[in-house]
Parts: C-alpha cells; structure tokens; sequence
C-alpha cells in the first residue's frame, strides 16, 4: 500500500511537472529576446526592486500585458483568510523569519537537483546575506497587512518581479554549457511547489515543532496566503495542494523524490551558517544556526548539509544560563527552545536591517507597525 504523501502526490502527476515551466512569464522573456529589448526588463526589475512600479508607456505589450494579468488575484482567494493568515505572521513573526532562515531555506538545499540553480547563479556563496535578505524581505511583503490584497500591495509587486527572475533564470541556466539535462528544467513546476512549501507547510510546521499551538483555522490562513501567492507565482492550479494535510503531503512527497546529499547543498548551507555566526551579536549567538538546522531538520538531514555534531550545545551552556536555559535539556523542552527562538529572531531581524542599512532605502523594510509589534521599534 503506497503511503498517504505518496498516494495524493503520485509520480505519475510530478515527473511531467519537472519538464513544466511558466508559459506566461517564459513567453514574455522569449519574446524580450527575441526583440531585443532586454533593456525594458532591467529597467522594469530596477522599478519592481524598489516596489515603486509605476507602468511607463514604454513598456513592450508583452510586459504590460504580463503585468496586468499577473495583478489578479485568482477568483478563489478570501480576502477574509488572507488577513487571518497575515495575523499568524504578526504574531510569530521574528520566530517565523528564524524559521526562514534556519529550516526554510535549508530544506530548499537538500534538493539536490532544484539546488543546482541556486549553485550555478552563486549569489547565495558569494553575498549569502543579501540574498538571504531578499528572502526574508520577500516574505514581509507578502504577509505584511494588504500586501496581496490592497491596490499598491508590494507583496504583488514582489511576486511579480521573482516570477520575472524566475523565468529569466531558467531561459539562461538551460543555454549554460554548466547545466547538466539531468537536472531537469530550472525552476521546474515540481521545484516551484517544493520551494513554496518551504514557506507555507514548512513554516506551520517549525512554529509547532517550537511548541507554538496553531489553531486549524490559522494553519489554513496562512496556508491560504502562500497559495494565493503561489497562483500569482505561475505555479499550476494542480500543483497547488488543497489543504494542510495535502500541503504535509506535498513536502513530504518533494522530501521523498528530491532530498540527498551534494556539495552544491552543503556550500548554500555553509554560507548561511557563516552569515548568522557573522551578524548575530555575541559568542553565544554564533552557534545559533547548526542548533536550530539539525533540531528542525533531523540528525540525517542535517548531516547530508554538513551540520554535524553537538559540540556547540557545550559551548553555549554558560551563555545560555544567563537566559535561565539549560543547554543540555534545550532540544527537549520546547518551553525554553521557543523562548531562544523568540530572542534569536528579534536578533535575527534587527541584525538584518542594521548590516544592510545604506541610501535612502534600508535593505530590509519592515512596516512600521511589524516593528512594533515585534519590539524593534529603534529602528528607523
């Protein structure tokens, strides 16, 4: 008898979604290079960038064309259930931004073919924390109060812009010589459904594991934002599952068919290591990043990204006992893990805003009633 992962997620529906791309944001690029108007794109991701879009007529048709049918919410969204689900981010958020960084992004690495992508481009090796950055800020825009819903929401424009670089990516990834065919087609549909897992199920998923009590309806709002931002992400309707266990199933099944050993992983996730033991203030916190990969991952799944060992609880004990922690019960008693938690993602977000601060914009924005309800309101 196949498993219940196995039996929703069958590999007779997702190995054809691993040759499936975005026909509407892959034919506005091929039409981009085929009239040699590359140009607008660069000026319209400068504009998306800054989340101040505002459509110039110069745009090629095909671009306006993609931004107004990529401005539409599907005619199933709740505006009701995205604000609900927007009100688990408010909650949670500096835990939800540890989880990001610490299980989100790490179960994306063991994808030991979807990491390929993110190897080739080398952004994450070469500037981990600005791309880390883009990530978190990605998240904020999209779960900050309207930011799918209202006119000017900039979690759309957000989304209009990585599904932009997305197609972009894997027009040019698949023309490298470096890009071996055994690695399907870059940001494949099954890669896509995998990675917005990683901010939908997996997120759900690490505020429980902390011992964060999620009632069903908060687990299926914010369910309900990231398929809203997964539609408008170019993912296909039948890869967007249809409820919380269907999403568990989906990650698992992805877990199942895509998760292995490979440098390509275990070098995304040195750098993110390097990045928190580098921006987090104090020696305690530099340890921070191993701890909480292998208490999310697993011991196997940690190991396969090179995080191995628990030396770094002995090293934290003195430290943590100024918190009132005991090191050597930390994995086990979810009380205390959730209240270092709570610590290293307001550490997290702050340290975030200070290292990218620079111009008139800082790197991370976020709206100032987040700041306050998360308690960093020094920032500027």
């Amino acid at each position: 008898m196949p498993d219940t992962a196995t039996a929703r997620w069958p590999d007779s529906v997702l190995d054809p979604m691993r040759a499936t791309g975005d026909s509407l944001a892959d034919g506005v690029l091929a039409d981009l290079f085929a009239t040699s108007e590359v140009g607008a794109v660069n000026s319209l991701m400068r504009n998306l960038i800054g989340n101040e879009f505002a459509e110039p007529d110069t745009l090629p048709p095909s671009l306006r064309d993609y931004l107004k049918q990529t401005d539409q919410l599907p005619d199933w969204a709740d505006p009701a259930l995205i604000a609900a689900g927007e009100q688990v981010f408010w909650r949670f958020g500096p835990k939800i931004i540890l989880i990001l960084t610490c299980y989100s992004l790490p179960f994306d690495y063991l994808g030991k073919k979807g990491v390929q992508v993110l190897a080739l481009t080398t952004r994450l090796v070469s500037n981990p924390i600005r791309r880390i950055t883009e990530v978190a800020q990605f998240m904020v825009d999209v779960l900050q109060s309207g930011g799918l819903t209202s006119g000017q929401g900039r979690g759309r424009r957000s989304i209009q812009k990585v599904r932009l670089m997305h197609a972009a990516v894997r027009r040019l990834a698949g023309m490298s010589p470096n890009w071996n065919p055994a690695w399907d087609l870059p940001i494949n549909q099954e890669d896509l459904a995998g990675t917005l897992m990683s901010f939908a199920w997996i997120v759900i998923d690490g505020l429980e594991k902390l011992g964060v009590t999620l009632s069903n309806s908060d687990r299926a709002a914010y369910l309900h934002c990231w398929l809203v931002a997964g539609y408008l992400l170019g993912v296909r309707k039948e890869m967007l599952p249809a409820d919380v266990d269907s999403a568990q199933a989906l990650a698992e099944t992805v877990a199942r068919r895509q998760f292995g050993p490979c440098p390509e992983g275990k070098a995304m996730t040195h750098a993110l290591v390097d990045m928190m033991a580098n921006i987090l203030p104090g020696d305690v916190f530099q340890h921070m990043a191993p701890l909480f990969i292998r208490f999310f991952l697993g011991t196997e799944h940690a190991e396969w990204l090179g995080v191995t060992g628990d030396a770094p609880l002995d090293l934290m004990a003195a430290p943590l006992r100024l918190l009132g922690i005991q090191a050597a019960t930390l994995l086990e008693n979810s009380a205390a893990l959730t209240q270092l938690a709570e610590k290293v993602g307001h550490l997290l977000i702050e340290s975030l805003v200070f290292v990218e601060r620079g111009g008139n914009r800082p790197g991370f924005a976020i709206p100032t009633e987040l700041r306050q309800q998360w308690g960093v309101n020094w920032l500027s």
